[in-house]
């Protein structure tokens, strides 16, 4: 089986959609490449697309304090975005350009093999579930999930930046559907 490595040194040079005319370079993903947990977000922003990793802004040190908080770390979960190139002016990524960019996911999905999918933000919720639904009716919740071969379970939270935004009330709501994916990771349910 291909490696992650191998996989994102293949993505590094995709020209599959017009985002690949305004990035830095391709923000594929980081993490451990066995891991039972995956983190799933919109697009890289700004800061990630200089600096070539996912959620490394105030979003992701809040992300980062996130996961410390149900005992765990950055290497030990893998982050990965919907789209792996910035679209311009953070705008949400268009539908040629999620449908360029989903056969790099499933390739993460596939590798990861996660039981636990965490989708970061009302993009990555509506896009994975393929609902019209909104985060606030699904965040907390879990969800059967199959894509790419891989069986796993689905949460949805708000993503990092809207938690900033919101102040103490969404931080206690995020805080407490981590509660919710610790508990699945915990259950020994693997599916």
């Amino acid at each position: 089986m291909t490696d992650l490595a191998t996989v994102a040194a293949e993505a590094s040079t995709c020209t599959a959609c017009k985002l690949a005319s305004t990035r830095t370079q391709v923000v594929f993903g980081v993490g451990d490449p066995a891991a039972d947990l995956m983190f799933v977000g919109e697009g890289p922003g700004e800061q990630e697309d200089v600096r070539g990793e996912p959620f490394v802004g105030r979003a992701g040190g809040l992300l980062t304090q996130l996961i410390e908080g149900i005992g765990l770390t950055r290497s030990d979960v893998y982050i990965a975005n919907v789209v792996k190139c910035r679209p311009p002016g953070n705008r949400d990524p268009q539908p040629d350009e999620i449908a360029a960019c989903s056969p790099w996911l499933d390739r993460q999905l596939e590798i990861v093999r996660p039981k636990v999918i965490v989708t970061l933000g009302n993009f990555a919720t509506k896009l994975l579930l393929d609902t019209k639904d909104g985060i606030t009716k699904l965040r907390g919740q879990v969800f059967p999930y199959e894509r790419a071969g891989v069986v796993a379970r689905l949460i949805p939270t708000l993503h990092p930046s809207a938690v900033l935004r919101g102040g103490g009330q969404r931080l206690a709501e995020t805080r407490a559907d981590f509660v919710v994916v610790k508990r699945r990771l915990m259950s020994g349910d693997d599916r």
